[in-house]
Protein backbone atom coordinates (compact mmCIF):
# COMPACT_ATOMS: atom_id res chain seq x y z
CA UNK A 1 0.00 0.00 0.00
CA UNK A 2 1.29 3.45 -0.92
CA UNK A 3 2.35 5.59 2.01
CA UNK A 4 0.37 8.77 2.47
CA UNK A 5 1.87 12.22 1.98
CA UNK A 6 2.12 12.96 5.69
CA UNK A 7 3.77 9.65 6.52
CA UNK A 8 6.20 10.10 3.63
CA UNK A 9 7.22 13.56 4.85
CA UNK A 10 7.57 12.38 8.45
CA UNK A 11 9.56 9.20 7.75
CA UNK A 12 11.46 10.37 4.70
CA UNK A 13 10.73 6.97 3.16
CA UNK A 14 11.75 6.80 -0.48
CA UNK A 15 10.08 4.90 -3.27
CA UNK A 16 11.55 1.49 -4.13
CA UNK A 17 10.46 0.17 -7.52
CA UNK A 18 12.15 1.43 -10.68
CA UNK A 19 8.82 2.68 -12.00
CA UNK A 20 8.06 4.59 -8.79
CA UNK A 21 11.55 6.10 -8.70
CA UNK A 22 11.31 7.39 -12.25
CA UNK A 23 7.84 8.84 -11.61
CA UNK A 24 9.07 10.46 -8.40
CA UNK A 25 12.25 11.96 -9.85
CA UNK A 26 10.64 13.21 -13.05
CA UNK A 27 7.65 14.56 -11.13
CA UNK A 28 9.94 16.50 -8.80
CA UNK A 29 11.92 17.83 -11.77
CA UNK A 30 8.76 19.07 -13.47
CA UNK A 31 7.19 20.66 -10.40
CA UNK A 32 10.49 22.28 -9.39
CA UNK A 33 10.87 23.85 -12.84
CA UNK A 34 13.89 21.87 -13.98
CA UNK A 35 11.65 21.01 -16.92
CA UNK A 36 9.55 24.18 -17.26
CA UNK A 37 5.95 24.37 -18.40
CA UNK A 38 5.82 24.12 -22.17
CA UNK A 39 9.23 22.49 -22.51
CA UNK A 40 9.86 19.19 -24.28
CA UNK A 41 11.30 16.42 -22.14
CA UNK A 42 14.51 14.72 -23.29
CA UNK A 43 14.01 11.69 -25.50
CA UNK A 44 13.60 8.13 -24.27
CA UNK A 45 17.26 7.13 -24.77
CA UNK A 46 18.50 10.06 -22.67
CA UNK A 47 15.95 9.55 -19.91
CA UNK A 48 16.48 5.78 -19.84
CA UNK A 49 20.20 6.41 -19.38
CA UNK A 50 19.61 9.08 -16.74
CA UNK A 51 17.46 6.80 -14.60
CA UNK A 52 19.19 3.55 -15.57
CA UNK A 53 15.94 1.84 -16.47
CA UNK A 54 14.54 0.03 -19.47
CA UNK A 55 12.45 1.74 -22.14
CA UNK A 56 9.47 -0.29 -20.91
CA UNK A 57 9.78 1.08 -17.36
CA UNK A 58 10.24 4.58 -18.74
CA UNK A 59 7.13 4.37 -20.94
CA UNK A 60 5.02 3.19 -18.00
CA UNK A 61 6.34 6.06 -15.89
CA UNK A 62 5.40 8.50 -18.63
CA UNK A 63 1.86 7.10 -18.69
CA UNK A 64 1.61 7.66 -14.94
CA UNK A 65 2.80 11.27 -15.20
CA UNK A 66 0.38 11.89 -18.08
CA UNK A 67 -2.48 10.55 -15.95
CA UNK A 68 -1.52 13.09 -13.27
CA UNK A 69 -1.78 15.86 -15.87
CA UNK A 70 1.90 16.87 -15.86
CA UNK A 71 2.83 15.87 -19.40
CA UNK A 72 1.23 15.16 -22.75
CA UNK A 73 2.84 13.26 -25.66
CA UNK A 74 2.81 14.94 -29.05
CA UNK A 75 3.41 12.98 -32.26
CA UNK A 76 6.61 14.06 -34.06
CA UNK A 77 7.22 16.68 -31.34
CA UNK A 78 7.90 14.82 -28.11
CA UNK A 79 6.54 14.87 -24.59
CA UNK A 80 5.56 18.36 -23.47
CA UNK A 81 5.19 19.62 -19.89
CA UNK A 82 1.63 20.87 -19.52
CA UNK A 83 0.38 24.12 -18.00
CA UNK A 84 0.08 24.08 -14.22
CA UNK A 85 -3.68 24.47 -14.36
CA UNK A 86 -3.82 20.98 -15.88
CA UNK A 87 -1.91 19.34 -13.02
CA UNK A 88 -4.03 17.19 -10.73
CA UNK A 89 -3.58 18.88 -7.37
CA UNK A 90 -5.84 16.31 -5.77
CA UNK A 91 -3.13 13.72 -6.44
CA UNK A 92 -0.97 12.83 -3.44
CA UNK A 93 2.23 12.57 -5.49
CA UNK A 94 1.78 15.99 -7.09
CA UNK A 95 1.22 17.52 -3.65
CA UNK A 96 4.31 15.72 -2.33
CA UNK A 97 6.41 17.19 -5.12
CA UNK A 98 5.15 20.69 -4.30
CA UNK A 99 6.26 20.22 -0.69
CA UNK A 100 9.63 18.89 -1.85
CA UNK A 101 10.12 22.07 -3.85
CA UNK A 102 9.06 24.22 -0.92
CA UNK A 103 5.68 25.88 -0.54
CA UNK A 104 4.77 29.47 0.13
CA UNK A 105 1.98 31.20 1.99
CA UNK A 106 -0.18 31.43 -1.13
CA UNK A 107 -0.06 27.66 -1.73
CA UNK A 108 -1.02 26.85 1.86
CA UNK A 109 -3.72 29.52 1.83
CA UNK A 110 -5.26 27.92 -1.25
CA UNK A 111 -5.24 24.58 0.56
CA UNK A 112 -7.06 26.09 3.52
CA UNK A 113 -9.67 27.58 1.18
CA UNK A 114 -10.36 24.15 -0.28
CA UNK A 115 -10.63 22.70 3.21
CA UNK A 116 -13.14 25.41 4.13
CA UNK A 117 -15.14 24.51 1.03
CA UNK A 118 -15.39 20.81 1.89
CA UNK A 119 -14.72 19.95 5.54
CA UNK A 120 -17.35 22.10 7.27
CA UNK A 121 -19.99 20.51 5.04
CA UNK A 122 -18.51 17.08 5.80
CA UNK A 123 -19.05 17.90 9.49
CA UNK A 124 -22.66 18.87 8.70
CA UNK A 125 -23.21 15.57 6.91
CA UNK A 126 -21.60 13.73 9.81
CA UNK A 127 -24.08 15.41 12.17
CA UNK A 128 -26.83 13.94 10.00
CA UNK A 129 -25.39 10.55 9.06
CA UNK A 130 -22.77 9.44 11.59
CA UNK A 131 -23.54 6.31 13.56
CA UNK A 132 -23.12 6.25 17.32
CA UNK A 133 -20.11 3.99 16.84
CA UNK A 134 -18.51 6.50 14.48
CA UNK A 135 -19.20 9.34 16.90
CA UNK A 136 -17.57 7.39 19.72
CA UNK A 137 -14.59 6.67 17.51
CA UNK A 138 -14.21 10.34 16.56
CA UNK A 139 -14.40 11.36 20.20
CA UNK A 140 -11.62 8.91 21.08
CA UNK A 141 -9.48 10.37 18.31
CA UNK A 142 -10.16 13.94 19.45
CA UNK A 143 -9.36 13.17 23.10
CA UNK A 144 -6.18 11.35 22.05
CA UNK A 145 -4.95 14.57 20.44
CA UNK A 146 -4.48 15.97 23.93
CA UNK A 147 -1.88 13.36 24.89
CA UNK A 148 1.01 15.27 26.57
CA UNK A 149 3.49 12.77 25.15
CA UNK A 150 2.76 13.79 21.56
CA UNK A 151 5.64 14.68 19.32
CA UNK A 152 5.10 16.83 16.24
CA UNK A 153 4.97 13.63 14.20
CA UNK A 154 2.47 11.72 16.32
CA UNK A 155 0.22 14.77 16.73
CA UNK A 156 0.16 15.31 12.96
CA UNK A 157 -0.85 11.69 12.39
CA UNK A 158 -3.52 11.91 15.12
CA UNK A 159 -4.88 15.07 13.51
CA UNK A 160 -5.03 13.38 10.11
CA UNK A 161 -6.85 10.32 11.48
CA UNK A 162 -9.47 12.58 13.06
CA UNK A 163 -10.19 14.56 9.91
CA UNK A 164 -10.33 11.46 7.73
CA UNK A 165 -12.81 9.97 10.22
CA UNK A 166 -15.04 13.03 9.74
CA UNK A 167 -14.98 12.51 5.96
CA UNK A 168 -15.87 8.85 6.45
CA UNK A 169 -18.69 9.67 8.86
CA UNK A 170 -20.18 12.12 6.37
CA UNK A 171 -21.49 9.14 4.43
CA UNK A 172 -20.57 10.79 1.12
CA UNK A 173 -17.99 8.69 -0.78
CA UNK A 174 -16.82 11.72 -2.77
CA UNK A 175 -15.65 13.43 0.41
CA UNK A 176 -12.85 10.89 0.81
CA UNK A 177 -11.26 12.16 -2.40
CA UNK A 178 -10.31 15.42 -0.67
CA UNK A 179 -8.30 13.49 1.92
CA UNK A 180 -5.03 14.19 0.10
CA UNK A 181 -5.68 17.94 0.29
CA UNK A 182 -6.35 17.77 4.01
CA UNK A 183 -3.21 15.70 4.41
CA UNK A 184 -1.19 18.30 2.48
CA UNK A 185 -2.49 21.11 4.68
CA UNK A 186 -1.53 19.13 7.79
CA UNK A 187 1.94 18.58 6.33
CA UNK A 188 2.28 22.35 6.15
CA UNK A 189 1.26 22.69 9.79
CA UNK A 190 3.59 19.85 10.80
CA UNK A 191 6.60 21.33 8.98
CA UNK A 192 6.05 24.94 9.96
CA UNK A 193 4.14 25.31 13.20
CA UNK A 194 3.33 22.12 15.05
CA UNK A 195 1.60 22.86 18.37
CA UNK A 196 3.31 19.82 19.93
CA UNK A 197 6.04 21.99 21.45
CA UNK A 198 3.54 23.88 23.61
CA UNK A 199 1.43 22.09 26.24
CA UNK A 200 -1.30 24.75 26.13
CA UNK A 201 -1.53 24.54 22.36
CA UNK A 202 -1.92 20.76 22.47
CA UNK A 203 -4.73 21.14 25.01
CA UNK A 204 -6.40 23.73 22.78
CA UNK A 205 -6.11 21.48 19.71
CA UNK A 206 -7.81 18.67 21.61
CA UNK A 207 -10.57 20.95 22.92
CA UNK A 208 -11.42 22.40 19.52
CA UNK A 209 -11.59 18.95 17.94
CA UNK A 210 -13.69 17.61 20.83
CA UNK A 211 -16.03 20.54 20.18
CA UNK A 212 -16.60 19.32 16.62
CA UNK A 213 -17.58 15.86 17.87
CA UNK A 214 -19.86 17.32 20.54
CA UNK A 215 -21.77 19.25 17.90
CA UNK A 216 -21.99 16.18 15.68
CA UNK A 217 -23.22 14.12 18.64
CA UNK A 218 -25.98 16.70 19.27
CA UNK A 219 -26.89 16.48 15.57
CA UNK A 220 -26.33 20.23 15.48
CA UNK A 221 -25.51 20.88 11.83
CA UNK A 222 -24.77 24.61 12.19
CA UNK A 223 -22.69 24.00 15.30
CA UNK A 224 -20.66 21.26 13.59
CA UNK A 225 -19.99 23.54 10.63
CA UNK A 226 -18.86 26.44 12.83
CA UNK A 227 -16.62 24.21 14.97
CA UNK A 228 -14.88 22.77 11.91
CA UNK A 229 -14.43 26.20 10.33
CA UNK A 230 -12.80 27.41 13.55
CA UNK A 231 -10.28 24.53 13.56
CA UNK A 232 -9.28 25.13 9.95
CA UNK A 233 -8.94 28.90 10.35
CA UNK A 234 -6.84 28.57 13.51
CA UNK A 235 -4.47 26.18 11.73
CA UNK A 236 -4.27 28.48 8.71
CA UNK A 237 -3.48 31.52 10.86
CA UNK A 238 -0.80 29.61 12.77
CA UNK A 239 0.94 28.58 9.54
CA UNK A 240 0.68 32.10 8.14
CA UNK A 241 2.26 33.56 11.28
CA UNK A 242 5.09 31.02 11.16
CA UNK A 243 5.81 31.76 7.50
CA UNK A 244 5.95 35.48 8.13
CA UNK A 245 8.19 34.99 11.14
CA UNK A 246 10.47 32.85 9.00
CA UNK A 247 10.57 35.53 6.30
CA UNK A 248 11.44 38.21 8.85
CA UNK A 249 14.23 36.05 10.29
CA UNK A 250 15.69 35.37 6.84
CA UNK A 251 15.48 39.05 5.91
CA UNK A 252 17.25 40.08 9.10
CA UNK A 253 20.08 37.62 8.48
CA UNK A 254 20.84 38.96 5.01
Amino acid sequence: MRKGLLETVITGTKTRTSHAQVVDELGKAIVSGEFPVGSILPGDPELAMRFKVSRTVLREAMKTLAAKGLIVPRARIGTRVTAKNQWNLFDGDVLTWHFHRGVDEEFLYHLSEIRLAFEPHAAVLAAVNATEAQISGMMRLAVAMGDPEHTAETLAMADLRFHLAILEASGNPFMRTVGSLIEAALVGIFKLSSPASDRELIDDVARTHIRIVEQISRRDEAGARAAMENVIRVGRDRVRASLRELDETQSASR
